[in-house]
């Protein structure tokens, strides 16, 4: 099985650029099943029903989440009518939707699990416990279990890393927006990346306008972030993992600009 996951998804520059680019990473990567990270989709704060079905109808089989879930209100009237998306699963037990699903396609089932880090973030329910729970229920179904854990710290993301080794197939980090270079597999077969990276403008401060970033900084002031519409980057990673026991057999890193994808075409 292939999986291709593709980093935060940032705003119109980063839709745009997926929309663009998505046909020829399925040509040249051939996945079994995409998935993305959407809670920054909609002008980076949350996402909304019409995205959420442009990423569907473009390829994208399941969608995870984060801290900004809630961002749009409205996502509370369809969430739970949603099963390709997941939010972190260490919410509230009331909280609406879920943080774990599988996706079939062609006879292939991905366990998705989404999970949040609570270092430096709201607090929240255990994200190792949550895990053990969801991974044991997944394991009934599928061996191929893949955990999106959106944390803001590097200790967090690589302890979650060490903790599921044998566990998931596939470990990967977001939120951070900044794609980390150690891409591995780790010694009992799970692949792990720290951070993904991002899909957006590669121009602005983790896809935000850098202006108003640098006015946070320098006055300590509160300051309304707003997407940058500068040239995109896009991030994510390919993973392949054994068809019978689940584990990691690669994970390659995928980096891609404007600029270069302008001349390949």
């Amino acid at each position: 099985m292939k999986v291709l996951f593709i980093g935060d998804i940032v705003g119109s520059v980063g839709r745009e650029a997926v929309r663009q680019v998505l046909p020829a990473l399925r040509d040249k990567y051939n996945p079994h099943i995409i998935i993305a990270n959407g809670e920054n989709a909609a002008a980076g704060r949350g996402i909304t029903r019409p995205i959420a079905n442009d990423f569907f109808n473009w390829g994208i089989h399941g969608i995870t989440m984060g801290n900004h879930t809630w961002d749009n209100k409205n996502i509370f009237e369809w969430i739970d009518d949603e099963p390709r998306i997941v939010r972190p699963a260490n919410f509230s037990e009331v909280a609406p939707g879920r943080g774990m699903t599988i996706i079939n396609v062609h006879g292939k089932k991905l366990a998705i699990i989404n999970i949040q880090g609570r270092t430096f973030l709201p607090p929240i329910d255990c994200p190792f416990r949550t895990a053990d729970a969801l991974i044991e229920e997944a394991k009934e179904i599928t061996p191929h279990i893949f955990v999106d854990f959106h944390a803001e710290v590097t200790s967090e993301k690589i302890a979650m890393g060490w903790y599921l080794d044998g566990q998931a197939s596939v470990v990967v980090g977001t939120h951070t927006h900044v794609q980390t270079n150690d891409d591995t597999i780790l010694p009992q077969g799970t692949a792990y990346i720290t951070d993904v990276g991002m899909v957006g403008s590669k121009e602005g401060v983790l896809g935000m306008e850098k202006e108003a970033v640098l006015h946070r900084f320098l006055t300590q002031m509160p300051t309304r972030f707003v997407v940058d519409e500068g040239k995109w980057h896009l991030h994510g990673i390919i993973a392949e993992l054994d068809d019978q026991t689940g584990k990691a057999i690669k994970i390659e890193k995928i980096r891609l600009t404007e600029e270069s994808w302008l001349l390949m075409q």
